[in-house]
């Protein structure tokens, strides 16, 4: 079933550490000899790896698609745009048009600046925080990237000066005393966090960490790289209407183009005018002209009811499947119906790894793509998310029943995929 991609892994190791450009598309999350690892083309919600087989995407590249793989609309654009040029010696208009229509949308955001992907503006709306306030200590919640101010707070920690991970501190989320006592600790230029990921805010939350924020003199920057444009038009920050002072966004916002913001109010974002925080390509234009019609075509088809409709009712679905197949001791769901987590635990002797490796090997041979998250795009309807829970059905029962019998692991057909640091 994976043959061409077993040769072209094999190959592509010889010159790409793990075989791909991001950790999350590699060998590290796709356990070999049951997946496949190159993808051909992709239309919709449908893409097919290099051996020819198909699959329903549900990790969307993870999250960075929000409305399907070659949008007419968002091509349509693009191409538009290439006949006139792609990067020039001076500033585009669509830098000024697109700035403009996240001015209109996003709560916080009184000016922009764009950036590449989602560690060069979280990475730039701390370098703001620190000028800002004076201050050095950041406090941090959930995923940030690959820079060394935050991945040096993770066990992916390799090569990041212990200076700069005494300036990192963590705390959990819907635990308003783990920040509390960081600042009593601490003097913090800012608190990153995303506003949500696996668990809803609870008890106003996100309110409290804004007041102890701003009472200690710190910033709050709200990490909407995947919440924007999958929550609110204007992202979390709308839904909860909790505004920080600094946001960023990328991923769906030019449906898998590359391109991120940051944003913020005017009396902080002057200070971008005084740091440095500069790219050649930040100004591209195909990427601009594919975030341009992104925003149209959600205004247009109303894609965030969309998401709600459809991750709801997916939602819904999957807990019943659980419940069916006596399975809630073992998989859970949770998260925002447009980016939600299955949740495996351990059980009968047998790690989450474990039965998580089991879990994929089935889904991958019956043409689903997932990593344990419901990514849904636009081009998810209500059929592809049916074809889903049918194969659900399918692949509890066999857990169930492997689980019970104790022949997990004989029927597991490659290695065991590893523990990697936790981000959420």
């Amino acid at each position: 079933m994976y043959k061409k991609s077993e040769q072209l892994l094999d190959r592509a190791l010889n010159s790409i550490p793990l075989a791909s450009q991001t950790f999350s598309k590699s060998l590290s999350h796709y356990p070999r000899g049951v997946s496949p690892f190159f993808i051909e083309k992709g239309e919709g919600a449908k893409v097919w790896d290099v051996d020819g087989n198909k699959y329903i995407d549900f990790v969307n590249s993870l999250a960075a698609v929000t409305l399907g793989y070659c949008d007419p609309d968002i091509d349509k654009a693009v191409l538009k745009q290439l006949k006139n040029g792609v990067t020039f010696t001076l500033p585009h208009t669509l830098e000024m048009e697109v700035a403009e229509k996240l001015i209109e949308i996003i709560p916080c955001a009184e000016k922009v600046r764009f950036a590449k992907n989602g560690t060069d503006a979280t990475s730039a709306s701390i370098r703001i925080a620190r000028a800002f306030t004076g201050k050095e200590h950041i406090a941090v919640c959930g995923y940030h990237g690959w820079q060394d101010w935050y991945i040096g707070s993770t066990a992916r920690d390799l090569g990041v000066p212990k200076s700069v991970k005494r300036l990192t501190h963590k705390f959990e989320f819907n635990n308003i005393e783990s920040l509390e006592k960081i600042f009593l600790e601490r003097e913090i230029a800012g608190v990153i966090m995303e506003p949500m990921n696996v668990e809803y805010p609870k008890n106003n939350f996100l309110q409290k960490v804004k007041e102890l924020t701003h009472k200690n003199n710190a910033l709050l920057i709200f990490d909407e790289t995947i919440t924007g444009f999958r929550y609110s038009l204007g992202g979390a920050q709308e839904l909860f209407d909790v505004i920080p002072d600094l946001a960023t966004f990328g991923k769906g916002m030019a449906n898998g183009y590359p391109l991120s913001a940051v944003v913020g109010n005017n009396k902080v974002m002057k200070l971008v005018e005084d740091i440095f925080f500069s790219g050649t390509f930040g100004g591209e234009t195909l990427s601009l002209a594919a975030a341009n019609a992104v925003i149209d075509k959600y205004k247009k088809c109303d894609v965030i009811k969309h998401f709600s409709e459809v991750g709801t009712y997916l939602s819904e679905q999957f807990d019943k499947l659980i419940i069916d197949h006596n399975l809630s001791d073992v998989i859970s769901i949770s998260g925002h119906p447009s980016w939600s987590f299955i949740q495996i635990k351990e059980y009968e002797g047998y790690n989450s790894f474990q039965i998580n490796t089991f879990f994929l090997q089935e889904m991958f041979k019956r043409g689903k793509l997932t990593l344990g998250t419901h990514n849904l795009s636009y081009s998810h309807k209500k059929d592809e998310v049916d074809g889903l829970l049918k194969v659900y059905e399918e692949v509890f029962p066999l857990i169930k029943s492997n689980i019970e019998n104790h022949t997990l692991l004989e029927n597991i057909k490659c290695d065991v995929l590893e523990p990697l640091f936790k981000t959420r």
